[in-house]
């Protein structure tokens, strides 16, 4: 596609972006990333993306930013780019905690400011991306949908959501790794050297969300099929619960939805 897009934030989440972007048939030399410390960028230069420490002239060149910082910096950078931003841009925030109203009451132009937080896994096309269009036009959202949607699965929702859209699909990700990582250290537990044990915990856990993607199930009705009276299965279940399985991962993500709203 010829749409000229500048990525305001080379860490990983911009990086990440900027290879999806590239697998889904973005030009490269359309695309340029930002980093102040540009030589951390020699592999997305390795792919024909256009890399620079230079906010100003990334964002004077393209069409779409994409703002992939960190919160404690969005105000420098937009006050930074704010001057040579114009009417026909269209800005993308992916910084948690940070609403479309703030970022314009810096920004000062009547320019499309809309939110999306995707997770890591845009990097191989499996992102969970949670976007936010206040006011856009079919036009724009077809735009935000060509970003987005061949790097994952996408889903629209109003901006009061996106913070807990961060924890849920962002921060989510680690919990998950985290769950896998349990797994893995279990298996080794009962006899499994560490590459099967994550070959299998891998596997395991990409199956069980195909499933429930590809039949539309409540995770329950899966779970009732492989626990049997008297079972290994339900003892192992009921065995996790009483430590509190499930309800410290759901204190964990209201943990980290407060945390965002402090």
């Amino acid at each position: 596609m010829n749409t000229k897009i500048a990525i305001i934030g080379g860490g990983n989440l911009g990086t990440a972006i900027a290879k999806g972007l590239v697998k889904n048939n973005f030009y490269p030399n359309n695309i340029i990333v930002t980093r102040r410390k540009v030589g951390l960028l020699n592999e997305l230069k390795k792919l024909g993306i256009n890399t620079s420490a230079d906010n100003k002239e990334a964002v004077k060149n393209s069409e779409v930013i994409l703002l992939c910082v960190k919160p404690y910096k969005i105000d420098d950078i937009l006050k930074e780019i704010a001057p040579y931003i114009h009417e026909k841009h269209l800005m993308v925030s992916m910084v948690s905690g940070v609403s479309i109203e703030h970022i314009k009451s810096i920004v000062k132009h009547n320019i499309p400011v809309y939110r999306a937080m995707p997770n890591t896994a845009i990097a191989i096309n499996e992102s969970m991306t949670c976007i936010a269009v206040p006011n856009a036009g079919n036009g724009q959202k077809e735009l935000m949908k060509s970003i987005f949607s061949g790097l994952g699965d996408t889903v629209f929702m109003n901006e009061e959501m996106m913070d807990a859209a961060t924890v849920l699909a962002a921060c989510g990700i680690a919990f998950v790794m985290r769950f896998i990582r349990a797994m893995v250290q279990g298996g080794i537990e009962i006899g499994f050297d560490a590459k099967t044990a994550s070959q299998i915990a891998n596997q395991t856990v990409k199956g069980a969300a195909e499933l429930l993607i590809q039949n539309g199930l409540h995770p329950e009705q899966e779970i009732d099929k492989v626990t049997t009276p008297k079972g290994y299965t339900i003892s192992g279940l009921n065995e996790m619960e009483h430590n509190g399985f499930s309800s410290s991962l759901i204190k964990g993500i209201l943990t980290s939805f407060n945390k965002i709203n402090a």
